[in-house]
């Protein structure tokens, strides 16, 4: 008797052989069913070596209890290989625990094994299903042969791959079983068509779970002189009814679902087809998934013959399916949607579908068999690990990497088969339950700590996985063109060739010339260069140009190779070796930009770095640049210096922000990228203008000019919405210091404004920025700087309504504040005439406009597509808010602004305009902007309408955040946006 207080031995015994309720534990074995062996040290080992002791003795129990004999207690204590077979299953699979003690007998399906029991195959498991003639007898056999396999699972008899061609021969095997039971009801019905049953997925890849839909496509035709209508529906009986068989649920449950939803048009297209209206299909109107999902096409019940028929019509389309348009985008917009749909609180849990997980091989692997599969045959396996090992063979993927791969993805799939054992369930989540986490770890072998353990484990096999997923299809590329590893084998420069072509690269043969100038060679650089290559390879790919982005690439690091902070930077700064793709990869200008100054790469590394710089941090290092130099040439070639970086790092924000990188996704507010971007444009070229002003009076007058002079900011440059390619919009204002003649005055400031458009223009490595000053009173004819005074006298006799409309825009960017000032106090009251403007100054701006349009829209181009002239484009929102202004500017403190969004939000608190209708002109607004702003990116040259050119019309859609193939509803979208606000238009500026 144990005494008060003290544990019993058993209990201990019990704790040491990983019970965690030894107290249940002992009342099991105390009890009539095991008393007699209670203390056998031979049956608390063989516990003590399952996954879950405590389960298995529990089962143990129940199935002893429905026993009539000590058959199987007495078995069970002198056999071992039946001792670890059953205890095992017990101890893994509460479900097959729950069928052993309801069906007392099937213990014996593990009792021995024949050595052609060791790995059968279809043939044997259809013996097993021999005699189900109904749904519920085809279930408990099904579970009966279940067993055999998850004995030789969980005994490691059989390894994963082994485990999953099993289950789907078992699968098979039930299919057919499924069918003859569905023939067997309705022999009229079969004996007027063949049926094919084609297995898809992991069936017809032969690696199945546990527990998963089985996917299938069925092909029917009609038996010789039968009607192909009526045949055809004979079939659909047929088929549904197989589906029911294994589908439904019974008294014994039910096996798994059948899923044909892999057919043609899916669930809206016809369950049975004829193999010429499958054939029909895949030739017009299949997408590449599906080609994709073909691969894994295997015929496995019904009418063989005909299934065969069916892979051999196929297989060549299949074959073919590399060579679609966006082929590899396509797929990988296909993944990434799978990820974007898992739900947020599970995405860390999920096994299969999430970011490391199995799907990520699969579709690795399957990519690259689709690109080189249709050269070489060895690749044309359905099942991963196959495909994987015939990749490696061939040198289409690194030996090193696929030894990994095939590593986690068989203990990813070992642990999925273990989640799914234990109730028999569909799920790929990783359980949170510690109780579960310990079992599935010591099923695997982890015994010390197993949650500890498992969950490390499976954390480095998912990092494994995503850091290879990528670069698998890249890092070949490299192997063969650095040649340093003699005898292993490599990418054939067809196979390279093909490869780039599939990941969109217009001139395989430069790129391969890139990546050898890049990669090949002993030296650190070449050894660093061949790390982030793949990786950078696949975001180059993800972009319009991919040929442009390695040759940008390339071109950088010919220029900062030498320097030791750059690939540094690109291999440890995590976010910059994307930004650095992202930006090399968008179009022109950007590119452009660095290349004349390559260390501005160093912006790329720090998110600090991208943010913009406003005026107030700008203009004092313009200023102290200038203050520098030596002569004004040189001064204001330093002011350009400084503009040409801070528009790199405007553009590389802009780019990064549409674009999206892995840890930063796509700016979700369209206005706020716009407003962004005009803002650090003016700002920069108001500091601009400062500093040349500052250069060239210095120059010439040293500290003090003759005459007070501002610069006044105009059009998208006073309203702080430039574009990249925008010129800046100016007037130019003067006053005579005390004792200066107005002659000598005017002669000083013209000659300012003469000497800053010359410099601001001189040829170099910097943009230029051009002065347009078109917009003073009298146009073009007018002098080109005045006096306040001047200004008063001609706005007081002369002035027009278009410009006072013109005005609305004016700020102060440059130079002498007062003045500045003084100017905007004096136009005030022209840009925001009290009570408004009179009905004849409505139509005259009314008259202006509708001459505009149809005046100045350029000839040829399509003005449903012209952003800035067009219908619903910038000059017609911005006109319909300057009307606003001018109407009603006196009397709406928030209508007195130089910016267009500002002011169209103070229209519509104002209640001049609708919610609604103000949000419609906002959204055109930004997507017209946004829209110049892409083809100047692209381009690198300013443009009011889309590109025509295939290639530079997909960048601009990517940077407004369209796929690959996408252009046409890009187009479509602009054109339905641009109605709208033309309707809001007609209505609010026209009085329509």
């Amino acid at each position: 008797m144990t005494a008060p207080g003290r544990r019993s031995s058993t209990f201990s015994r019990l704790l040491r052989h990983g019970f965690t309720d030894p107290s249940a534990a002992e009342r099991l074995l105390d009890g009539p069913e095991l008393s007699g062996v209670r203390n056998d040290p031979v049956l608390l080992e063989a516990l003590g070596a399952t996954a879950d002791p405590d389960l298995a003795l529990h089962g143990l129990v129940r199935l002893l209890e429905a026993q009539t004999d000590r058959e199987l207690l007495d078995t069970v204590i002198a056999a071992k290989p039946l001792r670890d077979r059953l205890l095992g299953v017990l101890g893994a699979s509460a479900a097959l625990g729950e069928h052993l003690a309801r069906h007392a007998g099937d213990w014996q399906a593990l009792v021995m094994y024949e050595p052609r029991d060791l790995h059968p195959g279809v043939e044997e498991f259809e013996r097993g299903l021999a005699g189900a003639d109904d749904p519920v007898s085809l279930r408990v056999a099904y579970r009966r042969c279940l067993l055999s396999i998850a004995a030789r699972d969980v005994c490691g008899t059989t390894d994963v791959a082994e485990t999953a061609a099993e289950l789907a021969d078992l699968a098979t095997a039930t299919l057919r079983a499924a069918l003859a039971i569905a023939r067997a009801a309705a022999p009229e019905d079969a004996a007027l068509c063949r049926l094919a049953v084609i297995a898809m997925g992991k069936c017809g890849g032969h690696e199945l779970n546990y527990v998963s839909d089985v996917d299938v496509i069925f092909v029917g035709e009609a038996v010789d002189g039968a009607d192909e209508g009526k045949a055809l529906r004979a079939a659909t009986k047929l088929a549904s009814h197989m589906m029911r068989v294994c589908s439904e649920t019974t008294v014994e449950g039910s096996i798994w679902p059948v899923d044909a939803n892999l057919r043609p048009e899916g669930r809206n297209g016809p369950l049975v087809r004829t193999l010429s209206s499958h054939l029909a299909y895949y030739q017009r109107w299949a997408k590449t998934w599906e080609f994709q999902a073909l691969l894994k096409a295997r015929p496995v019940a019904g009418d063989i013959e005909l299934g065969e028929e069916y892979v051999a019509a196929l297989e060549p389309l299949v074959w073919k399916a590399a060579e679609r348009e966006n082929f590899v985008a396509d797929v990988q917009k296909m993944r990434r949607r799978v990820v974007e749909n898992i739900p947020v609180a599970e995405i860390d849990r999920e096994l299969k579908l999430g970011p490391g997980g199995l799907r990520d091989v699969e579709f690795a692997v399957q990519l690259l068999q689709l690109v080189h599969g249709r050269a070489d045959a060895s690749l044309r396996s359905g099942t991963t690990l196959d495909a994987l090992q015939a990749l490696a063979a061939g040198g289409y993927v690194g030996r090193d990497d696929a030894v990994q791969l095939d590593d986690a993805y068989r203990f990813l799939r070992s642990m999925e088969h273990r989640i799914q054992l234990f109730r028999l369930r569909r799920t790929h989540l990783v359980p949170e339950d510690e109780a579960d986490l310990r079992r599935i770890g010591r099923s695997l072998g982890l015994r010390t700590d197993p949650v500890a353990e498992l969950n490390r484990e499976w954390k480095r096999h998912t990092s494994v996985v995503r850091r290879l997923h990528e670069k698998l299809f890249y890092r070949p590329l490299l192997d063969a063109v650095a040649q340093l590893a003699p005898g292993e084998a490599r990418l054939s420069p067809e196979a390279a060739r093909e490869r780039l072509v599939a990941l969109g690269y217009a001139d395989p043969a430069a790129a391969l010339r890139h990546l050898e100038a890049l990669a090949s060679g002993v030296t650190r650089k070449a050894a660093i260069q061949r790390t982030l290559l793949p990786v950078l390879l696949g975001w180059f790919a993800d972009s319009a140009d991919p040929d442009a982005g390695l040759l940008n690439f390339r071109k950088v690091s010919d220029a900062l190779g030498k320097t030791p902070w750059y690939l540094r930077l690109l291999r440890d700064e995590g976010a910059a070796a994307e930004n650095l793709a992202r930006v090399l990869s968008a179009g022109r200008l950007a590119p452009d930009l660095l290349m004349r100054a390559p260390e501005a790469v160093a912006l790329l590394g720090d998110e600090e770095g991208l943010a913009p710089r406003d005026r107030a941090s700008l203009e004092p290092e313009v200023l102290a640049a200038v203050s520098r130099a030596d002569s004004a040439e040189k001064a204001v070639a330093a002011a350009r210096g400084v503009r040409r970086r801070e528009l790199f790092r405007t553009a590389a924000a802009d780019i990064i922000g549409s674009y999206g990188t892995e840890t930063q996704p796509v700016e979700a507010d369209q206005g706020a990228l716009v407003d962004r971007v005009g803002g650090a444009v003016s700002d920069l070229n108001a500091a601009t203008l400062a500093g040349t002003l500052r250069a060239v009076v210095r120059d010439t007058w040293g500290d003090t000019l003759p005459t007070r002079f501002a610069v006044i900011g105009m059009g998208r440059f006073g309203g702080h919405e430039l574009g990249y390619g925008s010129d800046a919009d100016v007037l130019f204002v003067h006053e005579p210091r005390n004792g200066v003649p107005e002659q000598s005055a005017a002669e000083a400031a013209n000659k300012v404004v003469s000497e800053m458009r010359r410099l601001l223009q001189i040829p170099s490595a910097d943009p230029p920025l051009l002065i347009d000053a078109d917009l003073r009173p009298e146009g073009k004819s007018g002098p080109l700087v005045r006096t306040l005074k001047s200004y008063e006298a001609y706005y007081r006799r002369w002035s027009l309504v278009w410009e006072s409309q013109a005005l609305l825009r004016a700020e102060v960017v440059a130079g002498d504040e007062d003045l500045g000032r003084r100017f905007i106090e004096l136009i005030d009251p022209l840009r925001y005439p009290a009570e408004g403007l009179g009905d004849d100054a409505v139509r005259e701006i009314r008259r202006l406009k509708a001459r505009m349009e149809s005046e100045r829209m350029p000839r040829g181009a399509d003005p449903k597509l012209h952003t800035k002239l067009g219908p619903g484009g910038l000059s017609d929102v911005e006109w319909t808010v300057q009307l606003f202004q001018l109407q009603h500017g006196w009397a709406v403190p928030g209508l007195r602004t130089t910016r267009t969004r500002e002011a169209l939000a103070a229209a519509c608190a104002a209640g001049l305009i609708s919610g609604e209708d103000a949000e419609i002109l906002d959204e055109a607004w930004v997507l017209a902007t946004r829209v110049r702003n892409a083809v100047m990116l692209v381009r690198g040259r300013a443009g009011d309408t889309f590109p025509t050119e295939a290639r530079e019309l997909a960048a601009v859609g990517r940077y407004l955040g369209y796929g690959p193939g996408h252009a046409g509803d890009m187009l479509d979208a602009y054109r339905r946006t641009a109605r709208r606000a033309r309707s809001v238009v007609e209505t609010l500026f026209y009085g329509a």
